[in-house]
């Protein structure tokens, strides 16, 4: 099951460049909520942020609050944390050396899981719900190198499923395939958001039309608008977003 999120007054810095201001928002659960806006807006450090990504990095700062599910993320352990905020990255990612089979289970034995049968039950289940099951049954001890792209990165979200989380971050998950692999990942967020909160980050307007339940639009760092997606699509309250949606500039 999915968990909701609130987000208040977050502020973030890489060194003394400000990229999040004042963020004030609030997800709901079991939604597919798409995080719009040009290149160098916030979008992708808004995101970090939730699974607490972003403070890892040197120079970075954070400032705010992030309540899930009714528990600031900055009084849990951040290794914890991550176990119930799954991330997926613009790019797949697959452990090079290891099988598609220990691609899937690595999160899981790292939390200490070593039955072998149970084992096999969590990889089944996690490339069923990636929708990759069928096509990999076959050869589980093969690299995960081996997929195609479009492979590797539901070979990605079946590694983030695995550990159960309640909550999936994406960024701009799809942006290095091709339209069919876009097409699988598109269908499977749609199957995924029955039992998850999940947060795309994307440069692609139709598919946010198409996959979001809502959007929020930002730029510059600031939050211009959030709402149901028809509605920012359709009818912003906000001369910025209508201009952004429109191709006026980005």
């Amino acid at each position: 099951m999915g968990q909701s999120i609130s987000v208040r007054d977050l502020e973030a810095w890489y060194g003394s460049h400000k990229t999040l201001k004042g963020i004030h928002m609030d997800i709901a659960l079991n939604n597919v909520t798409a995080i719009i806006g040009p290149s160098g807006c916030g979008k992708s450090t808004f995101v970090r942020c939730i699974n607490r990504m972003h403070e890892t990095m040197p120079g970075t700062k954070v400032k705010g609050e992030i309540i899930l599910d009714g528990v600031s993320i900055y009084d849990q352990d951040p290794v914890a944390l991550r176990k119930r905020v799954g991330m997926v990255f613009q790019k797949p990612n697959p452990f090079p050396s290891m099988s598609i089979y220990d691609n899937v289970v690595a999160g899981v034995k790292l939390n200490g899981m070593t039955q072998k049968h149970k084992l096999q039950a969590i990889a089944e289940k996690s490339l069923r719900m990636a929708a990759l099951w069928d096509e990999v049954k076959d050869r589980l001890n093969y690299s995960g190198m081996s997929l195609s792209g479009g492979q590797q990165q539901r070979l990605c979200i079946a590694r983030a499923l695995a550990v159960e989380p309640s909550v999936l971050l994406m960024d701009e998950p799809a942006s290095a395939l091709d339209p069919i692999a876009t097409m699988h990942i598109e269908e499977l967020i749609r199957q995924l958001k029955a039992d998850y909160t999940i947060l795309i980050v994307t440069h692609n307007m139709q598919q946010a039309a198409r996959i979001a339940d809502s959007t929020a639009f930002f730029l510059n760092g600031e939050l211009v608008e959030h709402g149901p997606t028809s509605d920012i699509f359709t009818n912003p309250s906000d001369k910025r977003t209508e201009d952004y949606i429109s191709g006026r500039f980005g």
